[in-house]
């Protein structure tokens, strides 16, 4: 990776990338000033949901220190972008992620596959009785349209985060951040247009903005091996074996952020996304050396994969996915 310059940062992509996203959102809002009272703010409003989407992937490279070498620029890059631009806790953030990039699709540590809502182990779907369990058994169905709401999801999960009493880094900062986005945003709609298409323009940004984010999330992990709490699994094997690559070409790769080569991002979390497509065959490489699975699938089979897994939890089936670390260990 060094004889390659695979660690070396990426300023020109990342600036230019943050420079062009940034005017595309400053764009959006002189198109709904010149459209005026018309549907057509509808396509405006899901072109600005993907490019809210493209700012939260900018958000979460400088969050894992893929942008500037100091740890300062990375921090309130990501604590700015999020913030301001869409309303979410850096601070709230960082930490979850933190803990699912250290322990993914651990049961009990993992906080990605933790729910109220979906059940994403057989244990916690024979929890749910009446409408819950009603729920589960069709929850792999049901998922898709449950991201439209993912987007309010965070935002709600920000700021509960940061006016509760928990530990937070520049709360005051986070707060005002967030809270000028939350009020300015529907403020600003509503001047620039009637009630009506305000609220059309608000939902359909939030339902798509929720889809591009909660769907360059879900084919990673979700129905990947899970393993139980106590299981100690070396680092090669835990960060591969418990993730899946996306295959595809620029446009899968500019529609997930880079995610869908999860597996080197878990690997070398700090290695820029431009980075990760020339690091991808000396992992492959690596992991055939020591007879680890590399799991790549399409979009379509890696989407199948969630709908299969999750309906397969919630009719209470065993271990429908069981890693084969799992198997061994518990012989």
């Amino acid at each position: 990776m060094r004889d390659s310059h695979l660690l070396e940062r990426r300023y020109g992509w990342y600036w230019s990338r943050i420079l062009g996203t940034l005017v595309a959102f400053a764009a959006v809002w002189v198109a709904v000033a010149i459209v005026g009272d018309s549907w057509w703010q509808l396509v405006i409003a899901g072109a600005f949901a993907v490019i809210s989407a493209q700012i939260g992937f900018l958000g979460h490279d400088a969050a894992h220190r893929q942008i500037f070498r100091s740890r300062q620029w990375n921090e309130w890059t990501s604590r700015v972008l999020s913030g301001l631009v869409l309303g979410l806790s850096y601070g709230w953030w960082d930490k979850k992620h933190s803990r699912h990039h250290a322990a993914q699709n651990q049961e009990g540590i993992d906080p990605d596959i933790e729910s109220r809502v979906l059940a994403f182990t057989p244990e916690l779907a024979r929890t749910r009785h009446g409408m819950g369990a009603a729920f589960a058994r069709r929850q792999g169905w049901l998922f898709f349209p449950l991201l439209t709401l993912e987007g309010l999801n965070l935002q709600l999960q920000s700021v509960l985060t940061v006016a509760s009493r928990r530990p937070l880094k520049q709360r005051w900062v986070e707060a005002v951040l967030i809270g000028v986005r939350l009020t300015a945003y529907p403020v600003a709609l509503l001047l620039l247009l009637p009630p009506s298409k305000a609220a059309a323009f608000f939902g359909l940004q939030a339902a798509l903005f929720g889809v591009c984010l909660g769907g360059s999330f879900a084919p990673n992990h979700k129905g990947m091996p899970l393993v139980p709490p106590s299981l100690k699994v070396d680092f090669l094997r835990r960060q591969v074996l418990m993730s899946r690559n996306v295959t595809g070409g620029p446009l899968v790769d500019f529609a997930m952020g880079g995610l869908n080569l999860q597996i080197e991002h878990h690997l070398f979390p700090s290695v820029p996304r431009p980075n990760l497509r020339r690091l991808q065959p000396l992992v492959r490489a690596h992991c055939i050396e020591h007879n680890v699975t590399y799991t790549e699938k399409t979009l379509w089979q890696s989407y199948g994969m969630v709908v299969r897994y999750l309906n397969a939890v919630g009719i209470g089936a065993r271990d429908p996915f069981s890693c084969p670390l799992v198997r061994r260990y518990r012989g």
